[in-house]
């Protein structure tokens, strides 16, 4: 069925308090998208953010980010006084968010609200920690520990807790028995609020897309709980990291850092980390989008301490082995693949193998940096349509900024004029084109530049901030953009 949607981050979302919550503004999105005929809400990762603040950079691939817990919700349940946090200067701008700001205020915030919580547990409290039981204990026990150790690294801990020896967790769990809890307590309150979103947005027929980054932070409880699935050298150190060659994004690569995934330990055991993270993404999310989808074919790994990702090769990763152990645990689960990048026959034979739609990137097929023919004449129905990720520059930000040989054939090739709007020209674009589902970026929706571009591979600070104004998604453009959605057939049924 042919649909449309928007990629819109909870981040990006208007709110008094620093940054996008899932409280009345996510749903007042969400009633923009059902007035607008939209199908579908793409959001980013919504797990905790560490240094840097990319939601790609996780401490946790389990635990929900504790930023978008909506205070005033927490409020109207008795957990909050309006004093507590009315008043509070989240140092931010209506459009950028201060990161800072909120890492230093937003926890004691929290911590009010979970000691109120904790007093009296709700009925459904002790039934939450059990069903996760497979991550929260280790999850809250590794946030209590960086707290105990100033946010330092887990590789820094000392020896018996870095490498995990059971007398050294016992204690630990005795030491910091309170931290541990209100940890616990905060993934309840995101928890709760999290499913009561979900439950209102699928109540409006919209389903949720959400994002599962390939690889995990070194940083992050998931590498300190299982060594053993990474490529970690006998004192935990990284063998080797990842990345990308360099390509149109950046002429040194892209050095992400991530730990390597021990491949074949990890088919020994049916490849179970793996199935035990798609089940769960599954559970909270309609459909899940797997971020570096290449990588599973082959993967381009970086000496562990070099500085850029020029010295990187290519190793080759578990191919259709790993999907076929999560079809055989878990059925079909909707999963679309993001097979951008650098791709070869063996990662478009297994995308064909698997099933899954994978992306097209409207900027791409008029971008000589980037390669590739994106241009949506030639896109396949099992693909996912889109103007720009969030990678990319919104469409006015683009224009600005790319070859004027590149803006002259997107101009020809989709007639586009100003009169009407560069932005709305090539959104048509990828309506117009046969994929299944198409998604435009809430910053193409609202016509903004370079100022809105939500992340710039290969650089540090300043990105992932950016926020929509209030009223942004208001009336006059649902009805326009739910007549554009009707007139190329993308209305839901």
């Amino acid at each position: 069925m042919r649909a449309s949607g928007i990629l819109m981050p909870i981040s990006s979302l208007p709110s008094p308090y620093g940054i996008g919550t899932m409280g009345q503004q996510a749903r007042q999105f969400v009633d923009f998208l059902s007035q607008a005929g939209q199908a579908y809400w793409q959001i980013l990762p919504v797990c905790p953010t560490s240094y840097g603040d990319s939601p790609y950079q996780s401490f946790s691939t389990y635990a929900g980010n504790p930023y978008f817990i909506d205070l005033d919700t927490l409020a109207a349940q008795g957990l909050l006084k309006p004093k507590e946090y009315k008043h509070i200067d989240w140092q931010c701008t209506p459009e950028q968010i201060n990161y800072g700001a909120l890492y230093e205020k937003r926890y004691a915030v929290l911590r009010t609200a979970c000691e109120r919580l904790l007093a009296a547990p709700p009925a459904d409290y002790r039934d939450f920690v059990r069903k996760n039981r497979f991550w929260l204990p280790d999850y809250a026990l590794f946030m209590a520990l960086k707290d105990a150790h100033g946010g330092a690294c887990w590789q820094e801990w000392e020896h018996p807790l870095r490498k995990r020896e059971p007398d050294a967790l016992k204690a630990a769990r005795r030491t910091y028995a309170k931290d541990i809890a209100f940890w616990q307590a905060v993934q309840y309150l995101f928890c709760t609020q999290w499913q009561a979103l979900k439950e209102y947005a699928n109540d409006k027929h919209i389903q949720i897309i959400g994002d599962l980054p390939i690889y995990i932070a070194l940083d992050s409880v998931d590498v300190w709980s299982s060594p053993q699935d990474f490529q970690l050298d006998a004192d935990l150190n990284p063998t080797e990291v990842a990345g990308c060659p360099p390509d149109g994004f950046s002429a040194t690569g892209q050095l992400w850092g991530n730990p390597l995934y021990d491949w074949d330990a990890m088919a020994q055991n049916g490849y179970a980390w793996w199935v035990r993270r798609i089940r769960h993404m599954c559970s909270i999310y309609d459909v899940v989008r797997i971020d570096h989808f290449r990588g599973f074919a082959g993967y381009y790994a970086i000496p562990y301490g070099n500085k850029t990702a020029e010295g990187g090769r290519w190793r080759t990763g578990p191919g259709y082995a790993l999907f076929a152990a999560i079809k055989k645990k878990l059925g079909e689960p909707r999963i679309i693949a993001e097979d951008l990048g650098f791709l070869t026959d063996d990662v478009n034979a297994l995308l064909r193998k698997c099933g899954y739609p994978g992306m097209k990137v409207l900027e791409f097929g008029f971008d000589s940096r980037d390669g590739g023919d994106y241009r949506p004449h030639g896109y396949p129905v099992n693909s996912i349509a889109y103007v720009g990720t969030h990678d990319n520059e919104p469409v006015n930000g683009w224009m600005a900024t790319a070859a004027p040989e590149d803006v002259a054939r997107a101009v020809r090739y989709l007639n586009l004029t100003k009169q009407e709007g560069y932005h709305w020209g090539m959104m048509r674009g990828i309506w117009a084109s046969a994929a299944e589902l198409s998604i435009v970026q809430a910053q193409d929706l609202l016509g903004l530049g370079h100022e809105a571009r939500m992340n710039t591979p290969s650089t540090l600070g300043g990105n992932w901030c950016w926020r929509a104004k209030r009223g942004a998604f208001n009336d006059r453009l649902a009805v326009k953009l739910h007549d554009l959605t009707e007139l190329y057939g993308r209305l839901p049924e």
